[in-house]
């Protein structure tokens, strides 16, 4: 009996993450289906934008991305039986984000001096440029608020220690939907601009 409350106990956090997880995934598609029909009715000026985008930052984010998941998979690992190296990797992973950050407000910095920023001073005039980019900081910058919220839980895990196996399960539950949704937008919005 008291094996299955233990049990029910593990499920609890990883069924409540799926779940929330699951409406996480609406919100993105509906902002993902907004943005295929702008395009759809744009594509000059949504190729034009796009080639604007800094592939070399993003394709940098999309790899410091790719690196954090692997490191948490591995510290998912270890959290059984090998909990300081558990600790460890979630830091890696915590610096990793931290260097996403940085290189993604590099990018918006470089993006404010180049007038890419939709407003009356917006530098391109191709039908659809301006949408472009006001769905790009829409999404690039929700990503940017999960990214946060993934930092929290990782540096919090970390500083407790690792010491729930479950719980880093869970929170590495959480990492990889934000890296999932980030390899959705980075073709979107860096790679079909330059292929059209």
């Amino acid at each position: 009996m008291s094996a299955v409350t233990m049990s029910e106990q593990g499920e609890a956090p990883r069924l409540g993450m799926w779940v929330f997880l699951a409406s996480e995934f609406l919100f993105f598609g509906g902002l993902l289906l907004a943005y295929v029909y702008a395009r759809s009715h744009w594509p000059e000026g949504f190729a034009q934008a796009g080639s604007h985008t800094h592939v070399v930052l993003g394709t940098l984010n999309t790899a410091l991305l790719l690196t954090s998941s692997a490191v948490i998979a591995v510290a998912v690992a270890c959290a059984e039986d090998y909990r300081r190296w558990s600790r460890r990797l979630l830091w890696v992973t915590f610096v990793l984000g931290l260097a996403f950050l940085a290189v993604k407000g590099l990018e918006y910095w470089k993006e404010w001096g180049e007038h890419l920023v939709p407003g009356p001073d917006f530098a391109l005039h191709a039908p659809g440029a301006e949408l472009f980019f006001l769905l790009y900081f829409l999404l690039t910058g929700v990503h940017t608020v999960h990214m946060l919220a993934g930092l929290v839980v990782v540096g919090t895990l970390a500083g407790r220690g690792a010491r729930e196996a479950t719980h880093v399960e869970v929170g590495a539950l959480y990492w990889h939907f934000v890296d999932i949704v980030w390899i959705f937008l980075y073709p979107l919005l860096y790679l079909v601009g330059r292929a059209s």
